[in-house]
């Protein structure tokens, strides 16, 4: 997926499909996790980065400004280290982070989404995803900041990702579904084995 704001300061997002692109994650959340907010780095790189999760960055031009981790379970998604370098947190790459997670999680079906946030964010998150606070849930600390669960109800839109969607489909890559991916052209030359 990839969403472009304003021409003057073209603001995308994209979907973690490579290495070179994890380094950039990597190093937005280093800036602002260890490097601002001095989290540990162990607690910051929690082993959850490559087990089931999917990574998204979001550009200002060429340049890395800030990244989402989403993990996926049976039955929601859950947002996670979202990061934003200091000097772009106006608003707009946040706001366009989070509004292509919650695309991202509807077309895959998900019905609801749920997040760990900051406290001093709530209103924030409130106005900008429209989620609530989880009812029965206790707010609690890590890393030295107060955080609260949060959640949203999705509505997966009709051209959700399902157990009955084309393999071919399928088997393109994450939040690319609507092109046809790289092994939908060997199937093109007419060679079968």
């Amino acid at each position: 997926m990839t969403r472009a704001l304003k021409r003057d300061r073209a603001v995308t997002v994209t979907v973690v499909r490579d290495v070179e692109t994890l380094f950039e994650v990597m190093s937005v959340r280093t800036l602002v996790y260890v490097g601002e907010q001095n989290c540990p780095y162990r607690e910051e790189f929690d082993g959850n980065d490559l087990a089931g999760a999917t990574h998204l960055l979001v550009r200002i031009g060429k340049e890395p400004v800030g990244t989402m981790r989403i993990r996926w379970f049976a039955d929601f998604a859950k947002i996670e280290r979202v990061a934003i370098r200091p000097s772009h947190r106006s608003g707009e790459a946040s706001a366009a982070l989070v509004k292509t997670a919650l695309e991202l999680a509807a077309r895959k079906g998900y019905r609801r989404v749920l997040g760990h946030i900051q406290t001093r964010l709530l209103k924030y998150w409130m106005r900008t995803a429209k989620v609530r606070v989880r009812d029965g849930r206790p707010a609690f600390k890590f890393s030295d900041f107060d955080y609260v669960e949060i959640e949203r109800d999705l509505e997966p839109p009709a051209n959700a990702i399902s157990g009955d969607t084309p393999a071919m489909v399928l088997l393109r890559p994450e939040g690319d579904w609507d092109r046809p991916g790289v092994l939908e052209r060997p199937a093109a030359r007419g060679r079968s084995r």
